[in-house]
């Protein structure tokens, strides 16, 4: 597995939540996180079926345009009783006519469950395939998975996206209940990155214990 050394690595995205989840991961590694919408780069078309697929896509648009390191992320939550939707259309399902709307995603994600007459607890998973690429197109994979249930109404106001509905196995907090560093020390993110760290930062490991 090839290892990352640097100091400066572009996330291909424009989720700003996404993004300081990202800088707060890799900030003990001393690796500074910047942003596709800091570098100008417009959001590429994500036209594949899995997350690793659309992780690729805005990775190679990322290095194509930059020539630098990428780290793209795709995730999505992914509903048991849902047939594991909306999962890489997670983010699809709060698009407006004027940007996203992530309380009306959530909404439908109820309701969804609701007609399928899913019994509790309404099991799901949230996803994050991570991709790290090189300006040489070489890249290597990173995934993590937090199982959890979907829970109702919308609790706490932290994170972003669905967080307010998801509950991780063994808290009784929704994601949009906990405090930052709490749920960067769980987050599918977080596990997909500590395999990064182990697989691709392995000559830092002595920085800090994961």
């Amino acid at each position: 597995m090839r290892r990352f050394d640097g100091t400066r690595l572009l996330m291909a995205t424009h989720n700003a939540g996404k993004l300081d989840e990202m800088r707060a991961l890799l900030a003990p590694y001393g690796v500074d996180v910047v942003g596709a919408a800091d570098a100008g780069l417009p959001e590429p078309e994500e036209t594949e079926t899995t997350f690793v697929g659309n992780a690729r896509i805005k990775a190679r648009a990322a290095v194509q345009a930059t020539g630098l390191p990428v780290l793209a992320d795709d995730s999505g939550l992914c509903v048991d009783a849902l047939d594991g939707a909306p999962g890489v259309y997670t983010a699809d399902w709060a698009e407006t006519g004027n940007g996203r709307d992530f309380r009306m995603a959530m909404q439908r994600t109820w309701d969804e469950l609701d007609f399928a007459n899913a019994p509790a607890p309404r099991r799901a998973q949230f996803r994050c395939t991570l991709v790290l690429m090189w300006p040489d197109g070489h890249d290597e994979v990173f995934e993590g998975v937090l199982p959890g249930q979907v829970v109702w109404p919308p609790r706490g106001v932290e994170g972003h996206g669905y967080d307010p509905i998801f509950m991780p196995d063994g808290h009784d907090m929704t994601l949009g209940e906990m405090p930052p560093a709490m749920k960067n020390g769980l987050s599918h993110r977080a596990r997909a990155v500590e395999q990064m760290i182990r697989g691709s930062f392995a000559e830092n490991l002595d920085r800090i214990a994961l």
